[in-house]
């Protein structure tokens, strides 16, 4: 039986279901900039001389991320911009969840028509996509369907 950091089906699977979500998750961001500027003040964390740099370059870090492990270039570069992407935003909701106050995330679409979750959900949520982080960064066997060097480990 393979171990699970041997087993490069499921990093491929992970790679890409966490790529496509990210490269998804990207697009409405990278489409409507202000209004994703607005849900970064709404979490009220952040200096707001800062907040118009982050809702143009973060979005753009999700695609690239995202492209890059459907792609396989860089995945555990890839995975580790991911993975603390993720753990900044559910430090952020955790913040959130404990002041008690209501925010749009801002993850796939902006108001009612995202997908509305609590903030436990989306935090669970993250949890596995973490999870899926860290099976990419932890691989240790032969890539499949990678774009740079089918044919060797990859580092």
């Amino acid at each position: 039986m393979q171990r699970i950091n041997h087993n490069p089906w499921l990093e491929l699977g992970a790679r890409w279901f966490l790529g496509l979500t990210f490269v998804y998750a990207s697009y409405h961001k990278i489409a409507l900039p202000a209004h994703f500027a607005k849900i970064i003040y709404g979490y009220g964390l952040l200096p707001g001389a800062s907040i118009n740099l982050i809702a143009i370059v973060l979005p753009f870090l999700e695609l690239f991320a995202g492209l890059a492990l459907v792609l396989g270039v860089y995945p555990r570069s890839a995975a580790a911009i991911i993975t603390g992407m993720l753990l900044a935003f559910m430090v952020g909701i955790t913040i959130n969840l404990i002041r008690g106050h209501e925010f749009d995330c801002g993850c796939f679409a902006f108001g009612k028509q995202g997908f509305a979750s609590s903030a436990a959900q989306l935090l669970g949520r993250d949890v596995i996509l973490v999870l899926l982080a860290l099976n990419v960064l932890r691989f240790d066997g032969r890539r499949k369907w990678c774009a740079l060097a089918p044919d060797r480990r990859l580092p």
